[in-house]
């Protein structure tokens, strides 16, 4: 009996051998072609986040290249550069398995991607409008030089102008005569006789001069040049400058011819002979001149 059962139990155990056999080279076969796969899949996400750095790399390399004039808008664009540096390092530190944070990433790599097209509108817009801004300011510096050009023309005009017209007013004398008076009124042409010399002549008719009350100073010369005055405080304005007189007048012009007459009173001995020159102010201007001779 008992060696008719004893081959059975080996055939069962042959059965039972090949099927584990055949089970643990099927689990063989599906773990190994699972390992494939896995490895191909952390291989291929191992790419993906290498390329996700590289985009986010070039995309703080873009925000690099963008620039404005506009310092609110400049630190803006500082603030997304500091951004997108903290997110390239944090990606380098997570593990590519890690398929959530990757997607994380990849949204905000969009996003970053939207704001920045936002930052190069504006930049554009304020750049066209600098353009625009620029363009107006060398047109108004133009109009600006033009207008200032021209006030520079009228002003030249207008002294020019002003010119003629105080040459116009400018008065003028005619028949000046000067003669040396003795100490009872009686003209005479010995020096040590003359205690008074007048001097008389006619200021013209002149409609553009100024009306009113008036000064005439004249100056008189000896014979050696040395001016004839009364005192050094004596002067009155010539060519901007004050200069000395020997004697004046007031009188009253009113725009017709007008006669009048200045003395000046010689001190003893104060006079030589020979010829004296004599010369007219009024109003600043040197209106006439002329000449006498003492013996």
């Amino acid at each position: 009996m008992e060696n008719t059962n004893k081959p059975s139990s080996n055939k069962l155990t042959y059965i039972i051998g090949g099927v584990a056999v055949v089970i643990i080279a099927v689990l063989l076969f599906f773990f190994l072609s699972n390992r494939k796969e896995y490895r191909a899949v952390v291989e291929e996400m191992t790419e993906e986040k290498v390329l996700l750095t590289e985009e986010f790399q070039e995309l703080a390399m873009d925000y690099d290249s963008l620039h404005s004039n506009n310092d609110t808008l400049n630190l803006m664009l500082e603030q997304e550069r500091e951004k997108i540096t903290h997110l390239i390092e944090e990606i380098k530190t997570i593990k590519a398995t890690n398929a959530r944070k990757i997607r994380e990433y990849k949204k905000e790599l969009s996003t970053l991607r939207g704001v920045m097209r936002n930052f190069v509108i504006q930049i554009d817009s304020l750049n066209r409008r600098n353009e625009e801004l620029t363009k107006e300011n060398i047109k108004y510096r133009k109009q600006h030089d033009e207008i200032a050009q021209s006030y520079k023309e009228l002003e030249e005009v207008k002294k020019t102008l002003d010119k003629k017209v105080e040459i116009a007013s400018q008065l003028e004398t005619r028949n000046i005569e000067t003669q040396g008076l003795n100490a009872k009124g009686k003209t005479t042409r010995k020096a040590r006789s003359v205690s008074k010399i007048r001097m008389c002549c006619t200021i013209t008719k002149n409609v553009t001069a100024p009306v009113g009350i008036k000064t005439v100073y004249v100056r008189i010369q000896r014979p050696d040049e040395a001016l004839l005055i009364t005192s050094k405080d004596n002067v009155f304005t010539y060519e901007d400058q004050e200069i000395n007189y020997s004697a004046s007048r007031e009188f009253e012009y009113g725009g017709e011819d007008v006669d009048i007459c200045v003395f000046y009173t010689a001190a003893d001995g104060e006079l030589l002979g020979g010829v004296y020159n004599v010369d007219v102010f009024v109003d600043g201007f040197n209106i006439g001149t002329g000449t006498f001779e003492l013996k």
